[in-house]
């Protein structure tokens, strides 16, 4: 894409990727959703920035409607878009802003995939654990590996991404917190409760020694979590272990590691937390995108509705 708009997107993504720190991933989906965009508009017959209007972006979202598009695709294309327009005015590039007064049309009002506490217990208590003298070999190793990181999930809500990533010495067992690298590199403190902690110093103790030794050549001695081969765990290994966790605990609600995420938000909100700090505990740039959280199960509505309608009963 040689044209203006192709100079600018390129322009764009050297920002958010250089000057922001936006991971690669965050980068491709912006270059995807913005070149999807920008060939719709030249089609249209508008080949510049300056030439674009607000009706050219109601009516791309108008046909990501019509295209079948979740709502929650929609709101992600046009939240790139609104960057690539800020972006276009912040370089003078044209006078005004026409997209930003252009909404993101109201999903399909879908709640995350949350288990109940009884259900994350079950998960957790699912993953089998080495007893007698303790971890005897490799396949005991895994196990404890596997009990280690779903606590740790599940206890500070990290993305999958964030627990691959995390460093033995990101981890402060003593002091109960784990020091969390999220997007754009920001990094931030999260407690980590007893009962993760305990399963980390096993762990650490007794089952990463054990996988460590795996390493043909060199050893991995960052990495918290490690593979059978001794080398950082991946996010698809991550993926495995949550799956079959599940499996185990006959758990039969959609389940992948982002399922934990959701779990420990919304138990914190039930708790009496409230979304400012659980906006800090899992990362959000922004408050909005935690306030999915403060839903109210069909439970607590109908045992509130017995308890205050004087004709409930």
């Amino acid at each position: 894409m040689e044209s203006e708009f192709g100079r600018l997107l390129e322009q764009f993504l050297t920002h958010i990727g250089v000057e922001r720190g936006l991971a690669q991933s965050t980068v491709d989906a912006y270059a995807s959703d913005l070149r999807r965009y920008l060939d719709w508009l030249e089609a249209r017959g508008v080949h510049g920035p300056s030439a674009v209007t607000r009706q050219d972006v109601e009516d791309y979202v108008a046909d990501l409607d019509a295209a079948g598009e979740s709502g929650s695709s929609k709101a992600r294309r046009l939240a790139s878009i609104h960057a690539f327009h800020q972006f276009a005015l912040a370089q003078q590039a044209v006078a005004s802003d026409v997209a930003a007064t252009v909404k993101a049309p109201k999903g399909a009002g879908t709640l995350p995939d949350v288990l109940t506490v009884d259900e994350v217990a079950r998960l957790l208590e699912a993953v089998p654990q080495p007893g007698g003298a303790g971890v005897a070999g490799v396949e005991d190793a895994v196990l404890v590996r596997d009990r280690a990181l779903l606590e740790l999930m599940y206890a500070t809500g990290a993305r999958v991404s964030e627990i691959v990533g995390a460093d033995i010495d990101d981890m402060d067992s003593d002091e109960h917190v784990i020091r969390v690298t999220g997007k754009g590199s920001k990094q931030r403190l999260v407690p980590v409760g007893g009962y993760a902690c305990q399963a980390l110093r096993r762990y650490l103790d007794e089952a990463r020694p054990v996988l460590e030794r795996c390493k043909r050549s060199g050893t991995e001695r960052r990495a918290l979590f490690l593979n059978k081969r001794g080398c950082r765990l991946s996010r698809q290994s991550v993926w495995e272990v949550v799956k079959a966790a599940g499996e185990r605990a006959h758990i039969a609600k959609p389940l992948h590691p982002h399922t934990l995420r959701h779990s420990f938000a919304t138990h914190l909100i039930q708790g009496g937390a409230d979304v400012r700090t659980v906006q800090e505990l899992l990362g959000h740039a922004s408050v909005t995108t935690t306030q999915i959280y403060t839903h109210v199960s069909p439970e607590s509505l109908i045992e509130a509705y017995l308890t205050a309608h004087p004709r409930a009963r």
